[in-house]
């Protein structure tokens, strides 16, 4: 099982979340990140730590947001790890956006 960060991370992408994780599996695009599911140990530290509660553990996703699943699986293959904090503006104006899957950057 694995950590899964779905649709409220993209164009957000506060990396809150990034330095709690024990063993670096988190991955870096250009609007959005993801978790490595070969990497992530299941502590779920960075759950609380997310801003936008975009992190949740696998069997908690809505079915809407299953998709994301093979997402997180397949970008983490082609972005690299991210290890540390980047200050970025709570105020943006993607937080409360909805239906944003069509804008990851790959």
């Amino acid at each position: 099982m694995t950590h899964v960060i779905t649709e409220n991370c993209i164009k957000c992408k506060f990396t809150d979340c990034v330095p709690v994780c024990p063993v670096d599996c988190f991955k870096e695009g250009k609007n959005f990140l993801v978790i490595d599911p070969e990497i992530c140990i299941d502590c779920a530290i960075c759950i609380p730590e997310c801003p936008v509660k975009a992190i949740y553990f696998e069997l908690d996703l809505k079915e809407n947001q299953k998709v994301f699943l093979k997402i997180n699986k397949e970008l983490s293959k082609l972005w690299n790890t991210i290890k540390n904090f980047k200050n970025l503006d709570k105020n943006n104006k993607w937080l409360k956006i909805k239906n944003k899957l069509h804008i990851i950057k790959f």
